[in-house]
C-alpha cells in the first residue's frame, strides 16, 4: 500500500506524525520538524520533484522553521507573578535571621531555615536576630534588627 502512496502523501503523513508526537512528548522541536515535512509534501504535490531535491527542500524548510522558532520564542520573557522564583538569595532579603558566630563588618555566620551562611555587617552576637539587607556573592549583608525599646 505504501508503495502506491506518491511522496508528496508520505512527506505530509511524516509531518502529522511529527506533529502528533510533539503533542504526546512535548520538548518543542519536533513542531518544526514536522511543519518542515508537511510543506515539502505540499510543494511535493504541487511540482512532483524528484526524491533529491524533496530532500534538500525539506532540509533547507527545517533549518528556517528552527531560526524562525528560535527567534521567536527566545525573545519572549515568561510571565510570573513571582519575579524571584528562582532566585534564592535575593527571596532571602528583608528576612530576619539568627547569628550563631559573631557578625562583625569583616566575617560571621548566621542560620537561614536548616542552613548556615557567611555574612557581615551587623554588628551582631550568637543568638541575636538581625536582617538581611542584601548580598554579596555568597555573603549576606545583615543589620542589627530594630527592637523596641523596654518600656
Amino acid at each position: 500500500m505504501i508503495d502506491n502512496l506518491e511522496p508528496g502523501w508520505l512527506w505530509m503523513i511524516g509531518g502529522i506524525l511529527l506533529l502528533i508526537a510533539e503533542i504526546i512528548a512535548p520538548g518543542f522541536f519536533l513542531v518544526f520538524i514536522g511543519v518542515a515535512a508537511l510543506a515539502t509534501g505540499a510543494f511535493t504535490l504541487l511540482f512532483g520533484m524528484p526524491l533529491a531535491f524533496q530532500l534538500i527542500l525539506f532540509t533547507i524548510y527545517a533549518l528556517v522553521a528552527v531560526m524562525i522558532g528560535r527567534k521567536v520564542y527566545a525573545n519572549q520573557a515568561a510571565d510570573s507573578s513571582d519575579p524571584l522564583l528562582n532566585d534564592r538569595v535575593a527571596r532571602m532579603v528583608g528576612k530576619s535571621v539568627t547569628v550563631i558566630e559573631t557578625v562583625d563588618e569583616h566575617s560571621g555566620r548566621v542560620r537561614v531555615g536548616d542552613s548556615e551562611w557567611s555574612a557581615r555587617g551587623g554588628p551582631g552576637r550568637p543568638g541575636e536576630r538581625v536582617r538581611i539587607t542584601g548580598v554579596d556573592g555568597n555573603c549576606l549583608l545583615v543589620e542589627p534588627e530594630r527592637q523596641l525599646p523596654p518600656s
